[in-house]
């Protein structure tokens, strides 16, 4: 899903561009610590995990021709971003995944582009395997490509984005990169009301996520079964905000 600090994904030339991950940091530790950590140990056993790129999880669903509209405020300026879930899929160290495309906007410029790349576990969790990104300047020229990674390539390793029943208290490692993806998350609601553009909830996953790469900044984000992440707004540390605006397909 989007992501509202690091650079948004995908390669100029290349037909792409995706969904990122948003983080923050909270008043926890910018390691997991207790149950945070079955995230973390998770992702140790990824060899032995059989992977779909049917991403079906009902919190983070990716059903392809799906394309989700936010609206926000981004670096003091309006932005508004859509989120394509693509029909391709790409192997990443060796796991299928589905690719998603998010493309974020300013003043009518396209300015970032991303490829991002989830897979499922055969038990329901989702799995967060790498991007693609690049930050365009207004007159189109790309101008920076951090953040970009693959799981299984110099020391990158992939992350659970949305386990299959979340609970109170689960989080853990979303993505692994040294210095440059090292997203955290924790769940701190999982009934928790929720209003946007597009509708009002009264069900939703609350979590926070942070980055040790940006001490201090928390970020919370709302997740609506059958949708996905419908708001993500920083909390701590900034004053950026995604909030769904329409769904397609």
């Amino acid at each position: 899903m989007p992501t509202m600090r690091k650079p948004a994904l995908a390669l100029i030339g290349v037909a792409f561009a995706a969904t990122a991950c948003s983080s923050g940091g909270s008043g926890h530790s910018d390691h997991p610590t207790g149950s945070a950590q079955r995230g973390a140990a998770a992702a140790g056993s990824v060899s032995s995990r059989h992977f779909s790129a049917k991403v079906n999880n009902p919190w983070f669903p990716l059903p392809p021709g799906r394309t989700l509209v936010y609206q926000g405020v981004k670096d003091g300026q309006k932005t508004k971003e859509y989120l394509t879930v693509s029909d391709e899929t790409q192997k990443i160290d060796g796991a299928p995944c589905r690719v998603v495309l998010d493309r974020l906007f300013s003043h009518g410029d396209l300015v970032e582009t991303t490829r991002d790349y989830y897979t499922q576990d055969s038990q329901g969790n989702v799995w967060y395997f790498g991007e693609d990104t690049a930050e365009l300047d207004h007159h189109g020229n790309m101008v920076s490509t951090d953040g970009t990674w693959h799981a299984g390539r110099s020391g990158a390793e992939p992350g659970v984005f949305m386990t299959s029943h979340p609970k109170m208290g689960d989080g853990g490692r979303q993505e692994y990169f040294k210095g440059q993806a090292e997203d955290h998350y924790k769940v701190i609601g999982v009934d928790t009301k929720v209003q946007v553009p597009y509708k009002s909830f009264d069900h939703a996953l609350e979590t926070n996520e942070w980055t040790p790469l940006e001490p201090g900044v928390i970020d919370a984000k709302y997740y609506v079964k059958g949708l996905g992440t419908v708001k993500e707004v920083t909390v701590k540390g900034g004053n950026e905000k995604n909030v769904l605006l329409a769904v397609h397909g």
